[in-house]
């Protein structure tokens, strides 16, 4: 320990208060086991303002009370560190730890001693990861002063281009986990968190909303993405719960189609297409000095883009899969077998290709192709399909023609849902035994997804009352499956059924015919 000197110098000027942001501070931890520095550091910065912040100081009377403090919280840009404290190289031992251990390389560090025969300063700067290297009788005020600028814009750099590499990195490492998502709110929400991590502004929240006329002449208000507290699970910005104010900025903007601002917030307006445009919100609750308005227009026009590509994409699908609902219900239909039928087939198939932990692409197309499994009906003649009774064995032979019937109406497609469509008509009667048609395949050369499309089939259709039965009982269709494992249905799906049975039937509970 050493007396600190100051030598008489000029008061430096005080910059205006009334500029700085008080929301954040810059920390700088003393690490000395004389009081008297504490105090002394502390009466030079106490009206210290810096870079627009004020500077916040936090004591550590040793390396030891230093390595706990720095262990838990990584926010300080800067330490002073005393050589000697509890031993002759306690502060060189804590630098090492600092820069090797806690892998802390943006803290500025600075050495300051009373006794620089214990650490020369040419020996410390070569042999140890500091910033500066202080004699306290030659440390006045206004070195002091300059030392903490000098350190606090070295920090204020190496964090600019550390959250730059930050944010690349993440957007790299997210790239491919965006393009699989296929649904925009997802995508969107994704993408407005890269940006917050690129510009440096969590602490705020944002969201779009897209307004569309299209042919109908139907004029929308979508939540496409959003973040924060803004968060919300209506997608339309009028029936979510986000404040009236919010959402007169926000018409106001598709209004006025230009961009503004407040003290607090940013309105970006962007036009995508010529009947699409888009709104940025964003609501900055910290601080916003690393917020970039062209890089938020950079963002929302190509995001925007991605979104409305993806909203289309979205309506073309859903579509498809609507129009499949109502191909295979029509199909019911002709067979006077009204209900949701194919709906809770999809589920079931869906249900049990999930209990395979199968792919989740397989999973999806399961779902997306099982309504058309007796798409072949419609070459069956209507009194064959109607009749009451027992079919006779000619009608039987032409009743069993609606698997390749299904297939060659299917096969004509070349995408791959209709591919598995086709291999589902095709093959859903075979058995596991072989005594199944039309080819008499066993085991598993029959396709996986026929298998499972030969479960959630007679799974469903006992359960529900045709035209030629009456609905049968829970414990009935169970005791019909133990009877079946192995021969008619593979023993593995079997077994998946009966210890999920109750989940199965729960389809059936949603879905009431």
């Amino acid at each position: 320990m050493s007396n600190f000197i100051f030598k008489e110098e000029a008061e430096p000027e005080k910059q205006n208060e009334e500029t700085v942001k008080q929301q954040k501070s810059w920390r700088i931890l003393v690490v000395d086991d004389d009081e008297s520095i504490h105090q002394i550091t502390r009466l030079v910065f106490s009206d210290a303002i810096i870079e627009q912040r004020p500077l916040e100081l936090v004591s550590a009377y040793s390396a030891k009370e230093a390595q706990k403090i720095l262990a838990n919280d990584d926010s300080f840009c800067m330490a002073f560190i005393d050589v000697v404290m509890e031993s002759d190289h306690a502060g060189l031992d804590l630098v090492e730890w600092i820069r090797k251990e806690n892998q802390n390389q943006t803290i500025r560090l600075i050495l300051r001693t009373g006794q620089a025969g214990n650490a020369p300063e040419a020996q410390v700067i070569k042999e140890f990861d500091i910033n500066d290297y202080k004699e306290k009788t030659d440390f006045t005020a206004n070195k002091m002063t300059t030392t903490v600028y000098a350190g606090i814009r070295a920090y204020r750099d190496i964090m600019t281009i550390k959250r730059s590499l930050d944010g690349f990195k993440q957007l790299i490492l997210s790239t491919h986990e965006l393009l699989k998502i296929s649904q925009f709110r997802p995508f969107g929400s994704a993408a407005l968190n890269h940006l917050l991590t690129l510009m440096d502004v969590d602490s705020s929240a944002l969201y779009i909303a897209r307004s569309q006329q299209d042919f109908n002449d139907e004029s929308t208000n979508l939540i496409l993405a959003c973040t924060g507290k803004y968060c919300s699970e209506s997608d339309s910005l009028e029936a979510s719960d986000i404040s009236s104010e919010v959402k007169q900025l926000i018409q106001k903007a598709f209004y006025e189609k230009q961009h503004f601002s407040g003290s607090n917030y940013f309105v970006g307006y962007y036009e995508t297409s010529s009947n699409a445009c888009s709104v940025l919100y964003i609501d900055f609750e910290g601080n916003s000095e690393h917020f970039k308005s062209n890089l938020a227009e950079l963002f929302a026009t190509n995001v925007a883009l991605i979104l409305e590509s993806l909203t289309k994409q979205h309506e073309v699908e859903q579509t498809q899969k609507e129009l499949l609902f109502i191909m295979g219900e029509a199909i019911e239909a002709r067979s006077k077998e009204t209900g949701d039928h194919v709906q809770r087939v999809a589920l079931i198939c869906e249900l049990l290709a999930k209990k395979l932990d199968l792919d989740e692409l397989f999973i999806a197309a399961i779902k997306l192709a099982s309504p058309l499994h007796d798409l072949g009906k419609v070459v069956v003649p209507e009194q064959i399909l109607q009749k009451p009774g027992q079919l006779t064995s000619a009608e039987w032979e032409i009743m069993k023609t609606h698997t390749t019937a299904g297939k060659e109406l299917l096969s004509q497609s070349k995408t791959k849902v209709s591919k598995l469509g086709a291999r589902l008509a095709h093959y859903h009667h075979e058995n596991w035994d072989g005594s199944g048609y039309p080819d008499g395949l066993s085991g598993e050369d029959i396709p996986l997804e026929a298998r499972i499309m030969a479960i959630a089939d007679v799974f469903d259709t006992l359960g529900s009352e045709r035209c030629y039965k009456k609905a049968w009982q829970t414990d009935e269709i169970q005791q019909y499956f133990i009877e079946q494992r192995g021969k008619k249905f593979q023993p593995e799906l079997v077994d998946i059924l009966m210890d999920n049975f109750a989940e199965f039937c729960a389809i059936r509970q949603q879905l009431p015919d």
